[in-house]
């Protein structure tokens, strides 16, 4: 049964019928091309995506990120994401947002289908609404009264409600989609037409013809007229599957029509190891061929008729057939307005069928591994873990050779691609890794007295006594960009801490991070606690790796502002330690030295103009303008060939002046500056908390009471007085290394070294303590005595 609908304007069309292909007879590519040229809208908020979209059909997606290439979709949607939870009506609000998606992605150039539930429950609606219509009128009738009685509503026949439901369900997808100029037709099909081969071919060529029309099918099982599935056909090759529910109408559809991409929605997110909800099931993020003996089937939706056991088999089916299958969650209402879309751009949501199992762990379990290993790294004795630290340093150095040509080539496969600056950041030399193994050594000699350390004690009553100690965090994920130096360091921070850590380097990086990380691990054998640190190499994107907050504590990024701001967007309940730009300021006092303002201003600006401890507005005392000193400072600027940017006020000064700024708030991370001009001590501390990043701030002055001023009140991670703003740095405050400069006001601010990585708990130790023993009667009295805190040796 065919039903077509269009919008006002769209020319009827002739429905000639393509003749059938048998699938083994000709190449699996699509049968029809799509419109040479569509009509792209931007009426949505949805992001549309401009990717490649042919693709030969054969083989499903190996990897979800390969998902965006998808040409030919079916969106599946069960019962319980069309219906409302009264299971009597259409769950409106969600079907106009599955609509748009729809939409978004028909106008992208894809070819759509849906499967659709809901004909049953409208039709419900409906006949009850009659029913109890028909009622009234008969009581009020035969009693004579106003008040009429309870009335009781008869149970009714499913089959009986989808034919009341179907013309209604239609006409509501009609009115949707017409209001994005999109048309669709639907159809109703039983298993009957799947086994008599005419009305096969009859089916689809109709659907072709459709597609490349640019109208949506929306197709549905004709529940007013549907036989019993016909027993034991199910699975018996790719060309057999009873069409008993809309999982395995889609699940045929979807390899009938070659399809690149099934998209299965219902109630939940997807497959679970144990029956949602239980207290140790893990939602299964990729699901291989031979795994159902690892799931545990739970009941079947609360409406419709497949269960998760049905979408599984039905999945593999269409699997095996060549089409790429994710079953997720289309109910819940954060994700419901962009889930289709989601899972088209490769984003981890629900589960997601693939026959290609990785070489190496899944994300998720590289995290536990290293939480386990992380908790054994914690046990060690302080000595073990700065052996391994030390061990880590010799490897640095004496497999240098090695480290240099993996080195070599990153930097052979970024030329070209990468920017001078990254060029430099990617770069290892032989200095650089002297300098590494330095770092590392001071880490391992700070780390003596790191975990386990007692920060206080207190006798709460006696033989009560309360401990605070201190203790790793739990796994930090450590995402950088362009800088392998950045994992031996990282890695050494979470050793000393006894910290899980999992890494995320860039790709520009791989080979030179890959070599690290074995060297990482080597060192970390020699105490049996090799899984505590994890360089994630899956093709798991970073936006995904924000949300596994059932893993990891703490999320620190380390490179570029739009990196750090992408991820602080990205986390979802997970804290992220990091600045999302590095604005540092520095004031030129009245009072200032003519010698030490130039070298201050040359180091800070131009030493390493792309780190996030750059010097990038430069504030003048207004007394300073138009003397040798102000000259000095613009002609050092000259040689060094640093372009000026003026501030506002500064502009005003001048007759010819440098291109005026468009924001006082710009990190130029280059060889670029503002120059701004304020009249005291207390305007540039003014115009610092305005306009800065509260990362590094600087004073040059004679005036010690004024340097004590600034210094008191700017309320910045690092305030300097007459030091250059990259001193800003871990190494260089003796921290041994940094896992990256946060300008957070809670837990850690500035350089986070190892003090940063720690947390503390506390232990109480008593005999056989209540609180009733310290009620008003009770015997005991509360002392809270501060007692001395034990001093380790580590001599």
């Amino acid at each position: 049964m065919l039903r077509y609908m269009h919008h006002s304007g769209f020319q009827p069309f002739s429905r000639r019928l393509l003749p059938w292909v048998q699938s083994a007879a000709v190449p699996r590519s699509h049968q029809v091309q799509p419109s040479a040229v569509r009509h792209v809208r931007s009426w949505s908020n949805i992001p549309f995506i401009t990717v490649p979209l042919s693709r030969a059909h054969g083989k499903p997606f190996a990897h979800r990120s390969e998902l965006k290439h998808a040409k030919r979709i079916v969106v599946k949607l069960g019962s319980a994401v069309v219906t409302r939870g009264d299971e009597c009506g259409l769950a409106l609000g969600r079907l106009a947002s599955i609509v748009e998606q729809v939409s978004v992605l028909q106008n992208q150039g894809r070819e759509m289908m849906l499967v659709t539930s809901g004909a049953v429950a409208f039709g419900k609606q409906r006949l009850r609404h009659e029913i109890l219509l028909s009622q009234s009128v008969r009581q009020a009738l035969h009693s004579g009264q106003n008040q009429l009685k309870e009335m009781a509503i008869p149970v009714l026949e499913a089959r009986a409600c989808a034919a009341a439901g179907q013309s209604g369900l239609m006409a509501l997808y009609e009115a949707m989609f017409t209001q994005y100029s999109i048309c669709a037709a639907q159809i109703l099909v039983t298993n009957l037409d799947f086994h008599d081969e005419q009305k096969r071919r009859n089916l689809n060529g109709t659907l072709h013809e459709l597609l490349r029309m640019n109208i949506v099918p929306i197709v549905n099982t004709n529940d007013a007229v549907v036989p019993p599935a016909e027993p034991n056909s199910d699975l018996q090759g790719v060309n057999v599957i009873s069409v008993k529910d809309n999982d395995s109408l889609a699940a045929r559809l979807a390899v009938e029509m070659k399809t690149d991409l099934l998209i299965v929605l219902s109630d939940v997110e997807g497959l679970f190891d144990s029956p949602p909800g239980s207290d140790d099931a893990k939602l299964i993020d990729i699901f291989y061929p031979g795994d159902q003996q690892s799931v545990t089937f739970g009941t079947k939706s609360r409406v419709g008729l497949g269960g998760m056991e049905a979408k599984v088999k039905a999945a593999l089916w269409a699997l095996q057939g060549g089409t790429s299958v994710v079953i997720a969650n289309g109910t819940h209402p954060k994700v419901s307005g962009h889930v289709i879309t989601d899972i088209v751009e490769g984003k981890k949501v629900g589960t997601f069928f693939s026959e290609v199992k990785p070489a190496g762990p899944t994300v998720e379990q590289q995290g536990e591994m290293a939480r386990s290993g992380g908790r054994m790294l914690a046990t060690l004795e302080p000595e073990q873990r700065a052996e391994i630290i030390h061990h880590l340093a010799d490897l640095l150095t004496d497999q240098r050779e090695e480290i240099l040509l993996a080195n070599k080539k990153d930097l052979e496969e970024a030329e070209g691609r990468l920017a001078g600056p990254l060029l430099k950041r990617l770069s290892l030399s032989t200095s650089k890794l002297n300098s590494l193994a330095i770092g590392l050594r001071q880490i391992a000699a700070s780390s003596q007295d790191s975990v386990g350390r007692v920060l206080r004690r207190t006798r709460i009553a006696k033989n009560l006594e309360l401990e605070q100690v201190t203790v790793p965090i739990g796994v930090l994920l450590v995402i950088f960009e362009s800088r392998p130096d950045c994992l031996p360091q990282v890695a050494a921070l979470a050793i000393a801490s006894g910290n899980g850590l999992l890494l995320k380097g860039g790709k520009e990086a791989a080979h030179s991070n890959r070599i690290l990380h074995l060297l990482t691990q080597e060192a970390l054998s020699i105490h049996g606690v090799k899984d505590a640190i994890q360089l994630v190499n899956t093709r798991e994107e970073v936006e995904d790796l924000c949300r596994l907050d059932k893993i990891i504590d703490l999320i620190i990024p380390r490179g570029s502002s739009q990196l750090v701001r992408d991820i602080q967007k990205a986390a979802k309940g997970i804290p992220v330690m990091g600045h999302s730009e590095g604005i540092c300021h520095m004031y030129v006092d009245s009072e200032a030295s003519v010698d030490k303002v130039t070298r201050l201003v040359r180091d800070s600006k131009c030493d390493y103009p792309a780190a996030c401890n750059a010097l990038e507005t430069l504030l003048i005392h207004r007394d300073l303008l138009r003397t040798p000193l102000f000259d000095q400072i613009i002609d050092m600027l000259r040689v060094e060939q640093v372009k000026i940017h003026a501030g506002p006020k500064f502009a005003s000064y001048l007759t010819f002046s440098p291109s005026e700024v468009k924001s006082l708030r710009i990190e130029y991370g280059d060889l670029e500056v503002c120059i701004e001009v304020v009249d005291s001590v207390q305007e540039a501390i003014d115009h610092i908390h305005k306009y800065g990043s509260s990362h590094t701030d600087v004073i040059v002055t004679e005036n010690e009471k004024t340097a004590e001023f600034f210094l008191q009140h700017v309320d910045s991670a690092c305030v300097f007085w007459n030091a250059s703003t990259r001193f800003s740095d871990g190494y260089r405050f003796g921290l041994g290394a940094e896992v990256g400069i946060s300008t957070s006001r809670i837990h850690a601010r500035g350089p986070v070294g190892l003090e940063g990585l720690l947390t503390t708990k506390w232990l109480l130790r008593g005999q056989d303590h209540v609180v009733s023993d310290f009620s008003e009667h009770g015997s005991l009295k509360y002392l809270h005595e501060n007692l001395p805190v034990p001093q380790r040796n580590f001599s």
